[in-house]
């Protein structure tokens, strides 16, 4: 190579950076999945396939897909407590993939969790649940009760810091298990299933403190669900799964008012409004801006 050549070559952007003047989408993106992959032993079928995803820095984002469709799989990449066959994993922009124990520590408590079946530890009271991983962290005291007082005003539970598990309904748990997600001051919220147990009216209950939390903590929330009302009302963006790959995905009002994949239009059939098919097919999809700009 002449040394000319030499020079253009070493003056050259590197791919990523043109990749970013390309789609500046990728300047945003506090999770990033590229070309990932997921096999699990013993099965021949991949559980993610080609999965290229952007998910923006405090935004709520949706997974849906039938069951299998590697939803919980997906969402575990991000906190690696699923190792990917291939492909990778960027958490504002670094690749996850090289981390050592000590730095897959460090991720881990950058990444709240929390679960359809609350894993509450019965014999601890409210408080003591959510000091736990606090105290396992070796915070100090005065720290850990300043922590916990301020969670448990925020979900609402100051009032119930001495009573157990048992004597707390299903959404007061799911309460509780938000505010000992939020203990180490996460920037990702992971929520597998978080309302599948609940009733409607404590869903929504549920629901509306995942805003508020998203509102005044600016976290980045990710969810995945079986329950398509749950998308609509929370999400800003979804992305649909099928046998481990994605087959759509976009703004929820566009995904939700015109579903382009059968997949999509089978699981969003249910929210379908009762009017004659022949009316429902003349109707397009209007974004919510657009509709803010006609009143």
């Amino acid at each position: 190579m002449s040394t000319a050549n030499a020079r253009v070559a070493l003056d050259a952007p590197p791919l990523e950076a043109v990749r970013r003047q390309l789609h500046p989408e990728l300047n945003n993106a506090h999770v990033r999945f590229v070309g990932l992959h997921k096999t699990y032993p013993g099965q021949d079928a991949p559980a993610l396939a080609d999965i290229d995803l952007n998910i923006q820095h405090g935004e709520i984002f949706g997974i849906i897909g039938r069951s299998g469709a590697g939803k919980s799989s997906l969402i575990r990449t991000i906190n690696r407590l699923e190792q990917p066959s291939g492909g990778r994993v960027l958490i504002d922009q670094v690749d996850i993939a090289g981390y050592d124990e000590d730095q897959l520590v460090g991720l881990r408590r950058r990444i709240g969790m929390i679960f359809q079946h609350f894993n509450l530890m019965s014999a601890k009271t409210v408080w003591q649940n959510v000091e736990l991983p606090l105290k396992v962290a070796g915070v100090a005291k005065a720290e850990r009760r300043r922590k916990v007082e301020a969670l448990l005003e925020l979900v609402g539970l100051q009032e119930k810091h001495h009573v157990y598990p048992a004597q707390l309904s299903g959404g007061q748990k799911q309460r509780v298990g938000i505010a000992r997600a939020l203990v180490h001051d996460p920037a990702i919220l992971l929520c597998d299933e978080a309302t599948s147990a609940l009733d409607p009216e404590t869903t929504e209950s549920i629901l509306g403190l995942l805003r508020d939390i998203n509102r005044r903590l600016g976290l980045t929330i990710v969810l995945i669900t079986h329950e398509m009302a749950v998308i609509r009302d929370i999400c800003h963006r979804v992305v649909v799964l099928e046998r481990g790959r994605i087959v759509e995905q976009g703004e929820v009002w566009r995904v939700f008012g015109d579903p382009r994949h059968e997949v999509s239009r089978t699981l969003l059939a249910p929210l379908q409004p009762a009017l004659p098919q022949s009316l429902l097919d003349r109707l397009l999809p209007t974004a919510p801006d657009a509709r803010a700009a006609l009143v």
